[in-house]
């Protein structure tokens, strides 16, 4: 067999194996073949290497300018000379014309062996990066190789990563050919090879989790609103249902608790709060802070921050060890919350939050209602000096609207409709 077939098998195993394409490989090569001729025929010659695609032959073609004299013979061929190869030629046009050496294939063969294999590497390295780079905040199978020193590292199928220790299960142990799930957090192209960044403590993980054991989340019947998380501890998450006849946290728990538990143990038993979410901050911080029971939330939207009592019994549930229950519903909601009991409350101003002067469009945004210099929590109010005016959909500036009818108001009557026909409503 001829060395451009047996060229061509390896080349087809290789591509087989490897995943790449054979086009890739050949390109390669006449790069590669390039490379080498530019040392045999100068550096200043065109030079362009073309391998058949079925019989894997070498063709070495140097560009010339056609001209009367020739003065540098690496660029340059004479009019005679081009008109043997083609007699249509005239001074000053280009033309190929073949020469590739004898001895060709044993001077460049270790050449192109070397820049083939690079390109081999570099194809190997940019198929695994858009691999990985589709699975990017997702959740993937990991299992555990080895251990160094504080970091395991992890088969990811063809592709190792390092499970640092940040993104370690406080206290968890890894074992040699575990099988555990990892969130991909972030996938990054180097000279070596994609890097893929991956998590055991990221939210989105639990997230990834939830979705995969409960087919209501997965396919949107139940959302997940948000998720607050201590990992390896204790986690909080609010999930919410536009279905009434659907129960979250009935679809979340699954029957005697299968699907929260088989997420729980996978978190090597990280203790999973599922609670209700709710559009209004007081019902959802009362959720948030379950256990424990809440007597009244009062809130400031100002400075985004609540003060909740609950009973004297249930205060040390609501904070939790260590202020845990309280830390994870302020991050699960979003909102400042100061907790004390009934008793401690009695007698105190702690439900007054003081007003805070701000100015009146601002104020008027979130929705407070301003008069004599003050504020008040009336949502979408708005008073001062008589000038403007809104109220359950009510507009009064000129004009008057609401959902159903648009009649028009004279603002020097103060409010009272005017005689004549209204203008057309924009």
């Amino acid at each position: 067999m001829d060395s451009g077939r047996e060229l061509i098998e390896a080349l087809s195993m290789v591509s087989q194996e490897r995943g790449i394409d054979k086009e890739v490989i050949f390109e390669a090569i006449e790069a590669s073949l390039v490379s080498a001729c530019k040392k045999q025929f100068g550096l200043n010659t065109e030079i362009r290497v073309v391998v058949d695609r079925e019989t894997g032959a070498y063709t070495v073609m140097a560009k010339k300018t056609i001209v009367e004299i020739v003065e540098d013979e690496e660029v340059q061929i004479s009019l005679k000379d081009a008109r043997t190869i083609n007699n249509a030629v005239e001074l000053g046009d280009e033309i190929e014309i073949i020469v590739t050496p004898k001895n060709f294939g044993r001077i460049s063969a270790q050449t192109a062996k070397q820049v083939v294999t690079q390109k081999f590497r570099e194809a190997e390295r940019e198929i695994l990066y858009n691999e990985f780079i589709t699975k990017e905040n997702e959740m993937v199978t990991a299992v555990v190789q080895r251990q160094d020193r504080r970091n395991v590292i992890v088969s990811l199928g063809r592709l190792e990563a390092n499970l640092i220790p940040s993104e370690q299960i406080p206290r968890e142990r890894y074992n040699f050919s575990d099988r555990i799930k990892v969130y991909i957090s972030e996938v990054k192209q180097n000279s070596k090879g994609p890097i893929v960044n991956i998590s055991r403590t990221h939210p989105e993980l639990l997230k990834r989790l939830f979705e995969q054991e409960v087919p209501e989340i997965y396919d949107g019947t139940v959302e997940i609103k948000a998720i607050a998380r201590e990992p390896g501890s204790r986690s909080k998450v609010a999930v919410y249902s536009a279905q009434p006849n659907v129960d979250p946290i009935g679809a979340c728990v699954g029957q005697s608790g299968h699907r929260v538990n088989l997420i729980s143990s996978e978190l090597r038993g990280e203790r999973l709060d599922i609670i209700q979410w709710s559009e209004d901050p007081a019902t959802f911080i009362s959720s948030a802070l379950s256990p424990s029971k809440v007597v009244q939330v009062v809130l400031s939207p100002y400075e985004n921050a609540a003060k909740v009592v609950v009973p004297d019994t249930q205060l040390s549930l609501a904070i939790g060890k260590e202020g845990q229950n309280a830390r994870l519903a302020a991050r699960l909601t979003g909102w400042s919350i100061d907790i004390k009991s009934e008793s401690q409350v009695e007698g105190t101003d702690f439900l007054v939050f003081p007003v805070v002067e701000r100015p009146v469009e601002e104020a008027y945004e979130d929705g407070y209602y301003y008069e004599d210099g003050e504020y008040y929590e009336e949502e979408g109010e708005y008073y001062e000096d008589g000038e403007y005016y809104e109220e359950e959909g009510e507009y009064y500036e000129d004009e008057y609207y609401d959902d159903e009818y648009y009649e028009y108001y004279d603002p020097a009557a103060e409010g009272e409709p005017a005689t004549e026909d209204p203008p057309p409503a924009t």
